[in-house]
């Protein structure tokens, strides 16, 4: 029977997939379609490769944002966040202000770094008042960071 607490347990699966989908894209193997997004993903973030690629120390690493140290795993979540956001459009408007924000930047890295930035004050925020993430005030934060409000 396992020790872990439940939430240990959620963030070891979690990071064991990221490092999964990682060992295969290096191997060439044919990823899913969920595979693919989070390669891509991991892809663009070169500075976590050595991390993934060692899985023991990826499944142990304790990140302290008190200390300023970002958490790689939170962070490449929010991009495939943003990713799945825009192909469903939901909330509804978000591909369209995506777009016009690509349009304006012409780096979509960047523009989901920005969008990152008011997707999580807008978690905090539900977090903190334990409601549901306020679909109508994240969609005015992305106005204003790509400069339409």
């Amino acid at each position: 029977m396992s020790t872990q607490q439940p939430d240990q347990a959620q963030r070891d699966a979690s990071r064991q997939f990221f490092i999964k989908v990682w060992n295969k894209y290096r191997a060439g193997a044919v990823l899913q379609p969920l595979e693919s997004l989070i390669a891509g993903v991991i892809i663009q973030h070169p500075e976590y490769h050595e991390l993934l690629g060692d899985a023991a120390n990826a499944l142990a690493a304790e990140f302290d944002l008190d200390s300023g140290e970002s958490n790689p795993f939170l962070h490449m979540g929010l991009h495939i966040t943003i990713q799945e956001q825009v192909s469903a459009d939901r909330p509804a408007g978000i591909r369209e202000l995506y777009t016009i924000g690509l349009e304006k930047l012409g780096d979509a890295h960047l523009l989901e770094h920005r969008i990152m930035e008011c997707l999580g004050e807008i978690l905090w925020q539900a977090q903190r008042n334990n409601t549901l993430p306020d679909e109508t005030s994240y969609l005015e934060c992305i106005r204003r960071i790509i400069g339409i409000m």
